[in-house]
């Protein structure tokens, strides 16, 4: 049988420890915005000369201490320094440390916890939406805290899941390596399987100067605009939140902030919503496009895209449909999709978007049709388009399936969290 018992914060967790950095000395920092909200591991660093804030190690557990940060989950777990390396970063963290009552993984995953997070939130103070943990008061705070032959189960469990979450994360990763490298071989140095399966510009392929491009391409291929290549469009939609009168169509609303979830890059939070069935149309099919259109930011313009696969879908029990912020945008040739995304994203790569910028009321737009209509690209031959397409569908159901099963990890791990720190669930 574990044993638990109830406890102060402040008894079985270092909070802040004390660790020394001369300052102007340069350490690695990690800002507010590398603590990730559904993943365990921090999305990087940068080097600094030290000044002010809290300083951690190996181990320690990161927390955000000011709203909305501290809402939106923003902890994680260090294991990014060397041994014995010290870094530090903002002064909205809270580090969180081990003790002799309580071990360092079952830190976070009590950090992450429901019953941590409402009694953190209780101890906000400050005005202006800008309100901060009050750390004392926290410390202060009781929570039931087993035996540390328990915290280790409890550790290994939830871990288990988030290291195979990881994992797919680390695959997918590689495969967008590797299709980037392709596409790169066969449509920027030209290099794709000739007639007779060569390399066909080192194999002697006949290139020719194109003016409008500036550069010289095979021969015989054209020059379009991308804009050439889409079919139609789908404006977005936002119907009502519950079911209401002629609004019965159950759909998911893509928002400009879960393109990336989409893409892989973190977890999609698509509300649910409820749109009028004559509006059915705008539901998303295999091989369309979503692109923001509204939003961005001094740093990131407008035009984030995503595209739609079969796969894709499986992710939602119900069909997907793009908010009045996003355009979504149906190609000619199903088999364009991925060189139509290739080129977009390279557009977007470069800071191409950020001159087809209009402002409204202080909300960035992208002007769409002056991009689409004046951006050119070499325009692939469709047989080479259909071998780059046939080449990329497996690799790219391989990523949306390990999305996929980190979908189902991730909730299984989130449903049994908030059981397994308050001893509901046991583990063997």
């Amino acid at each position: 049988m574990s044993s638990w018992q109830e406890m102060e914060l402040g008894d079985v967790i270092n909070f802040n420890p004390s660790e020394r950095i001369s300052k102007g000395i340069f350490a690695k920092k990690i800002p507010m915005d590398k603590l990730v909200a559904y993943e365990k591991k921090i999305k990087g660093f940068e080097f600094s000369a030290y000044v002010s804030g809290p300083k951690f190690r190996n181990g320690d557990t990161l927390v955000a201490k000011i709203t909305p940060c501290l809402e939106n989950g923003k902890t994680s777990y260090v294991d990014l320094l060397e041994d014995n390396e010290i870094a530090f970063g903002s002064s909205e963290f809270i580090v969180l440390r081990e003790s002799d009552y309580i071990i360092s993984e079952f830190i976070f995953y009590l950090a992450k916890s429901p019953a941590f997070r409402k009694r953190a939130i209780g101890c906000m103070e400050g005005t202006s939406g800008r309100k901060r943990v009050n750390e004392g008061a926290l410390k202060k705070q009781v929570l039931p805290i087993p035996d540390k032959i328990t915290q280790k189960k409890i550790a290994s469990a939830l871990s288990s899941l988030d290291n195979k979450i990881e994992l797919n994360n680390r695959i997918n990763t590689e495969l967008e390596a590797m299709t980037t490298t392709i596409y790169d071989y066969w449509f920027v140095q030209f290099d794709f399987p000739d007639e007779k399966g060569k390399p066909y510009k080192s194999s002697g392929g006949k290139m020719v100067w194109n003016a409008e491009l500036r550069r010289e391409i095979p021969e015989r291929w054209s020059v379009n605009f991308l804009g050439d290549w889409i079919g139609k469009d789908k404006s977005g939609d936002w119907g009502k939140e519950e079911k209401e009168g002629n609004y019965t169509e159950r759909v998911f609303c893509i928002r400009g902030a879960d393109l990336n979830g989409l893409n892989g890059k973190g977890e999609v939070k698509a509300p649910e919503r409820f749109i009028l069935e004559k509006n059915s149309h705008k539901m998303l099919e295999p091989h369309d496009l979503i692109v923001e259109i509204s939003g961005g930011s001094p740093t990131q313009s407008t035009g984030r895209m995503a595209y739609i696969t079969n796969d894709t879908l499986q992710r939602f029990d119900a069909p997907i449909i793009c908010s009045n912020f996003c355009k979504a945008v149906t190609l000619k040739e199903q088999k364009s999709l991925f060189n139509f995304a290739f080129e977009w994203n390279k557009a977007y790569d470069h800071g191409v978007l950020f001159g087809y910028e209009g402002k409204t009321s202080g909300i960035k737009n992208l002007l769409f049709e002056s991009f689409v209509s004046s951006y050119l690209v070499p325009f692939v031959p469709i047989l080479l388009m259909e071998k780059f397409y046939e080449l990329m569908t497996p690799i790219e159901s391989r990523k949306q399936l390990n999305l996929i099963e980190n979908q189902k990890l991730s909730t299984l791990r989130d449903w049994l969290l908030p059981m397994l720190m308050n001893g509901q669930v046991t583990v063997n």
